[in-house]
This record gives C-alpha cells, sequence and structure tokens, in this order.
C-alpha cells in the first residue's frame, strides 16, 4: 500500500491521538454508499469501547439506502445540519474534499478544533488537519479495521461487521480490480471475527425492490454501444423513476448490468436527479474511469468514479457518449458487442 503525497501521519498515530481525544463527530460524503457508512459504523463502535463520545452524522438531510438499514447504529445516524454538538474532533471518513461532505458538514467541521481524514480516494487537496489517504487500500473500511486493531478494541461483532459490509461493496463481491491479496486477507481476519458474509450477501444483493428490478429493465432496454462495443451506457429520466415507483437508491445496483455484457469494458450510467444529471462509470479492465470523471467536475478511483452535470438529460447523454467514443477506444472484433 503507498500513501498520497497529501498524507502527513499515519495510522498507528491516529490510533493514539484518538485515545486522547473526545467528542468525536464522524461524516462521509454525501449519497453515503456501504464502504461509506460502514467506515462511519464501525469506527465509532471502535471508539465507544474505549469510552468516548462519538455522533455519526450525514453530509445531507438524505435517505440511506434501505440494503444498508441492517447495519448496527444506521438509525443513530444524525443529519449535520441538525446536529447541535459537542464537537471537537471531526473525523472524515471515505471522503476526499469539502464538496463532498455538503455545507452543513463542512461548518461542522470547522466548529471543530481538530480534523481527521481517513481515505481511499486520492485527490490533490485536503481539507483536514491530519490526513491519511492510501489508494491502493480496496476500501475505507480496511483502514478503519486496521486503527481498530491499533486501538486495541475487540474487533468482533459490529465492527467487522460494518467492515466487511464496507469492503464487500467496495470491490463488488470481490470482482473489481481493486480486489487484491490484502483485501482479501482483511476479509479473512473480518470473517473471523463475526463477520457473516452471507448474511451480508442476502441483505444487499439479493434485497432488490421491485421497483429497481423494473429499472433495471428500462435502463437494459435503451443500452447504447460505442468504441466496437467496447463502452455501453444508458440512461434514466425522472419520469422512469416516477413510472417504476423508485427512488434514487434503487439505480445503484443497474451499471452492474451494462458491465457484466461480454467484450465491454465502461459501464455508464446517467440519472436525472434534479435538475442535474449524475454519472456512474465502472471499468472491468485497465482503463482509468476516473481521469474521464474529471473532465466533468468527477473524481473517484481508476475502476470505478462519478460526475455531476449541470445540463438536460439528452444533453448529458451526447456529452458523455462522445467522450466515452473518444476516450475509451476498442480492440476490433475481440468480442465485441455492437448492440
Amino acid at each position: 500500500m503507498s500513501v498520497t503525497p497529501q498524507t502527513n501521519t499515519d495510522l498507528a498515530a491516529l490510533a493514539a491521538m484518538f485515545k486522547q481525544r473526545d467528542d468525536f463527530v464522524l461524516c462521509g460524503h454525501v449519497s453515503p454508499d456501504g464502504d461509506c457508512i460502514g467506515s462511519q459504523l464501525a469506527l465509532a463502535a471502535a471508539l465507544r469501547q474505549l469510552g468516548k463520545h462519538v455522533t455519526c452524522v450525514l453530509a445531507k438531510n438524505e435517505p440511506i439506502d434501505e440494503r444498508l438499514r441492517f447495519l448496527p447504529g444506521v438509525d443513530d445516524l444524525v443529519p449535520a445540519e441538525l446536529y447541535e454538538g459537542p464537537a471537537r474532533t471531526f473525523v472524515a471518513v471515505d471522503v476526499p474534499t469539502r464538496e463532498r461532505i455538503a455545507e452543513a458538514a463542512a461548518a461542522l467541521r470547522d466548529q471543530c478544533d481538530l480534523a481527521v481524514a481517513i481515505d481511499h480516494h486520492a485527490v490533490d487537496t485536503t481539507m483536514t488537519d491530519l490526513v491519511y489517504v492510501d489508494p491502493d487500500a480496496a476500501s475505507t473500511t480496511v483502514l478503519v479495521w486496521d486503527v481498530a486493531g491499533l486501538l486495541g478494541i475487540d474487533r468482533s461483532g459490529d465492527v467487522a461487521l460494518c467492515c466487511y459490509t464496507g469492503l464487500v461493496t467496495d470491490t463488488g463481491r470481490f470482482q473489481y480490480q481493486n480486489t487484491d491479496a490484502a483485501a482479501m486477507r482483511a476479509a479473512a481476519q473480518m470473517v473471523e471475527a463475526g463477520a457473516d458474509p452471507a448474511f451480508v450477501s442476502r441483505a444487499i444483493f439479493q434485497n432488490r425492490s421491485l421497483p429497481s428490478v423494473r429499472l433495471e429493465g428500462v435502463a437494459v432496454g435503451r443500452m447504447r454501444f460505442g468504441a466496437g462495443g467496447a463502452y455501453a451506457m444508458s440512461w434514466l429520466s425522472l419520469d422512469d423513476f416516477e413510472s417504476a415507483g423508485a427512488v434514487k437508491a434503487d439505480a445503484e445496483p443497474i451499471i452492474d448490468a451494462l458491465r457484466a455484457v461480454s467484450g465491454v469494458r465502461v459501464a455508464c450510467m446517467l440519472r436525472e436527479q434534479g435538475d442535474v444529471v449524475r454519472g456512474s462509470l465502472r471499468a472491468k479492465d485497465d482503463t482509468d474511469v476516473a481521469t474521464l470523471a474529471r473532465t466533468f467536475g468527477g473524481g473517484g478511483h481508476r475502476a470505478a468514479a462519478g460526475f455531476t452535470l449541470e445540463c438536460s438529460l439528452d444533453e448529458a447523454v451526447a456529452l458523455v457518449d462522445a467522450a466515452l467514443e473518444k476516450t475509451v477506444g476498442a480492440k476490433a472484433g475481440e468480442g465485441a458487442c455492437t448492440g
């Protein structure tokens, strides 16, 4: 594992500091996923074993993905805009920038006399006093797992379950390119400590709502292929969500259906959300989709990234389709699907 140039501490030093402080506020990014929520709840459970006062806040006052509702402590998450304190130590997990924690959480971060970041998203800027970012880590929960070990607490039970959930979701059930030996060793440790892989799998990957499945049918039906079948893209409008009776989280699993098509190297899913369009990118080879996302003001990992466009859905489809055609390329004739 290799940390970023912005990193100015290590996990052992962070663990030692955590032991000396109190009144922790733990925050993740907007639209939190399994790694984000899992990191918050796992670190909170670890710190509470030391008798610390800990509150996990939501960057925005928005619904949590129903598939994550099984995680212990999830019902105690407080929207940052509603939290009134105390707040001395702010810990950002799985989030690299102020923009990704939204205004209320950023204001809360500024109220604290010390801010810390533990993350695996590599960016060129920092938003905290202490920074530990390891882009080689398969998930932020792997880093939290290590911190918990350095704290000397009992990692069985809630800590193991929350950390495993973040790891299995950020590796796409250990299918993505970030699945390495370190990730598998950490997963084994978490399972040995009590995390139940079958239980987590049922809760997250075998627990989709009917509206989510209906949305997938719409998205698959309008899939568009380009660059000789090297990429697949699709999109969902507000009307699609309304017709299916779906919510935002129902669209999250759909990109995996696009990514699964033979010959596809990069998948892109666009969804209309209010007056903006959210885009998700996934790669199943060495294509760096984070670079592509950054051209649209977004970011992420080499194999998984996202962005937001302030334009109409039709404009977004045309813009992203052109960018994918230009950057992805194709190996002509090698099992490509032409749609």
